[in-house]
């Protein structure tokens, strides 16, 4: 039986639908109101228990008679308020499902990180598993909470688990359209009119997906590996979005003050609106960074091919135009 948290999330459901055509056994932890539309037929398929990572009591009966753990929940966010429940979910959620993992003597735990765990870039650096990860206020929280979450996970291996991290960068695929990352390719459809020229990593989800899959097959542990396509500019990402879509491209430079005032703007209408910002002080400094991570590791480690940009680019501004005409929040391949 294999366990898989954060199964009706974005990467969690390729990963569940892989392992289900695979004949596996699935056990998926939920809430009791949580959303399984992206899972589909497949959610009846899975073995649930009601809970979440931050309830131990939830995790210990989740993990009864568990081979094998793909820790996917985690959450994301660039808006203050949430905080304190980020490192709860990612940090202590993290600690409960491996301490779990360890007294139900789980054969391998895969645990899903972020190319964010290694913190903000060097001036022209690219990002390998090699480089020093060292803390930092200077860090935004999300990168923080996924760096902490890692602390645990090797704190965990160190007494005896058998566990591997992938650490995924910005993940694009089918999924709910009004969540980042892939909100990005709604708001481009919709006529955004400004872009950055930020550089950062990008992977298709089903990668993620089957890159986890032959991790956990594979007798590989106590390793980490950036799991990326490749690296390219936000400017060049949404040009080549718009143009799959059939939109207009983006055509006005956000730097610095002009990201200042969009994300003052969207502080104030989520602020009447009662809903979350979808862009932050955090989304605009992020967004005007050059990160670069090299992919080698796990190339030479599993043979893999990566799906281009172009393709992973092409793939999801197809499934939005189906969707959109489905009249659906979101898009599946499978």
């Amino acid at each position: 039986m294999i366990l898989v948290t954060g199964a009706n999330g974005l990467l969690g459901s390729y990963l569940v639908k892989m392992l289900l055509q695979k004949g596996e056994k699935v056990r998926g932890l939920k809430r009791k109101n949580s959303d399984l539309s992206l899972l589909g037929d497949y959610a009846s398929k899975i073995e649930w228990v009601e809970g979440d990572v931050t309830d131990i009591f939830s995790i210990e009966e989740a993990m009864v008679g568990i081979q094998k753990v793909y820790h996917c929940a985690a959450m994301i966010s660039f808006v203050p308020e949430d905080i304190d429940q980020m490192m709860l979910v990612n940090v202590e959620g993290t600690a409960n499902v491996v301490n779990a993992a360890l007294d139900a003597g789980v054969e391998k735990l895969l645990h899903v990180s972020s190319v964010a765990a290694f913190g903000r870039p060097k001036p022209e650096k690219i990002i390998d598993e090699q480089i020093e990860i060292k803390d930092s206020k200077d860090n935004f929280h999300y990168y923080r909470s996924k760096f902490y979450g890692e602390r645990e996970v090797w704190r965990a291996h160190a007494e005896g688990l058998n566990v591997v991290i992938i650490n995924p960068s910005t993940i694009l695929g089918g999924g709910f359209w009004q969540l980042p990352p892939n909100h990005i390719f709604k708001q481009i459809q919709e006529g955004l009119p400004f872009y950055t020229e930020g550089v950062n990593g990008f992977v298709d989800v089903r990668d993620v997906a089957e890159v986890a899959l032959k991790l956990m097959e594979s007798t590989i542990s106590g390793e980490k590996f950036i799991v990326s396509a490749g690296n390219l500019s936000f400017k060049e990402l949404m040009t080549s979005i718009a143009d799959a879509l059939g939109v207009s491209r983006p055509k006005y430079k956000a730097g610095k003050l002009l990201g200042g005032i969009a994300w003052r703007a969207e502080w104030l209408k989520a602020f009447f609106t009662k809903q979350k910002p979808m862009i932050t002080r955090e989304t605009v400094e992020m967004a005007q960074n050059d990160f670069y991570y090299s992919n080698e590791k796990i190339i030479n480690a599993l043979s893999y091919s990566f799906r281009p940009i172009p393709v992973i680019v092409k793939d999801t501004a197809a499934l939005l135009q189906k969707s959109k005409q489905e009249k659906k929040p979101f898009g599946v391949y499978f």
